[in-house]
């Protein structure tokens, strides 16, 4: 059984449905496959794997990192489960500016893909969330940049609004004024 791919309304984000293989043992299921992956359009090399944990209300993003360390991401929650938000930062964008939001838990299984050119960020909505992501490049802290969760011209919908944040996130600017070399390229 194959993974399904669905085009976000942002199409170069992508939710991705894994096949799940489950009986009474318990389950399996295969997380990320090069070949279906590429025949969808997404041939990056994922070259990092991260493993995060927060509770409830704890929200990380709005991040990305510049070219020419500029990531692409499969998310999923491992437990637990979370809002999910990816903002097309690329300049000359016909989405420039808008969002998609999908939630991703432990039950669903699901996996977004967030290609470089968009930030990135989640709120936990269980108890507590365990989050895995792959990325496209290596953690490079001098290229990491981000945009306020809350910036009023994006208008993310986010499901709590006191969120916990890092000292960090609070500081980040809104898109109009981010530091971001991204440039929109049309596909042929």
């Amino acid at each position: 059984m194959p993974f399904s791919f669905a085009r976000t309304a942002i199409p170069d984000v992508i939710l991705i449905v894994p096949p799940v293989f489950a009986d009474h043992r318990g389950f399996f299921m295969e997380t990320y496959k090069r070949s279906e992956f590429a025949a969808e359009g997404i041939t990056e090399a994922f070259v990092q794997c991260n493993h995060s944990k927060s509770a409830k209300g704890i929200l990380r993003g709005l991040h990305y990192q510049k070219y020419p360390h500029a990531q692409g991401k499969l998310v999923r929650a491992l437990a637990g489960a979370i809002y999910d938000v990816a903002v097309d930062i690329r300049d000359g964008s016909p989405t420039f500016g808008q969002w998609v939001a999908v939630s991703l838990s432990s039950e669903n299984k699901k996996i977004l893909y967030v290609p470089a050119g968009f930030a990135h960020g989640f709120c936990v909505i269980s108890a507590d969330a365990e989050i895995q992501y792959m990325t496209t490049e290596e953690y490079a802290p001098k290229f990491e940049a981000g945009v306020i969760w809350n910036d009023p011209d994006l208008g993310i919908d986010w499901p709590i609004a006191e969120p916990e944040l890092s000292t960090r996130d609070r500081a980040w600017p809104r898109l109009r004024e981010a530091d971001n070399n991204f440039r929109f390229a049309a596909r042929s």
